[in-house]
């Protein structure tokens, strides 16, 4: 699915398909991801690294298996219980997310806030930054007495037809 802007109405969320996070302009590619792997003060083996550049150059959210099997395709010596102590160790430092699917876990490439748009048919995972209306936060605070400090929406739908 082509990434592109969605324009924000007024009162209405702003969402914006594959956007920033570690990933972004500020923090290019896998770049981003080493560098906060060297603030936390985690070695970057070469098994890290193939996993993050997979993670990266492929932007989808990937099992442990799809991941094994396309670095060991590219020819890249790597085996499983390296791949799942990798994202685990990744995951578990949030340089990486985690998501808890009925089929299992997959593990995408940003870990900063944002919002999943699930299709129903085939099962693909689109990230989307949304940013609500502030008069709806507001809301939803008055509503729960809670204050606002971050979200995410998971979302789920199919394509329309002709689109």
């Amino acid at each position: 699915m082509p990434a592109t802007h969605l324009p924000s109405a007024a009162g209405s969320a702003a969402v914006s398909p594959n956007g920033g996070g570690p990933g972004s302009a500020s923090h290019p590619g896998a770049d981003g991801a080493y560098l906060r792997c060297r603030e936390l003060g985690m070695r970057l083996s070469r098994q890290r690294r193939m996993v993050l550049d997979l993670l990266w150059s492929e932007k989808a959210h990937l099992s442990a298996r799809d991941i094994f099997e396309k670095l060991n395709a590219q020819g890249r010596n790597i085996g499983h219980t390296s791949v799942y102590q990798n994202l685990e160790a990744l995951q578990s430092a949030g340089v990486i997310e985690c998501l808890d699917r009925a089929s299992g876990r997959l593990y995408g490439y940003r870990s900063d806030p944002h919002s999943h748009l699930t299709c129903v048919e085939s099962g693909a995972i689109q990230d989307l930054d949304v940013e609500l209306p502030p008069g709806l936060i507001a809301r939803i605070e008055d509503l729960t007495g809670f204050t606002i400090e971050s979200y995410t929406l998971h979302l789920s739908g199919r394509p329309r037809a002709g689109g």
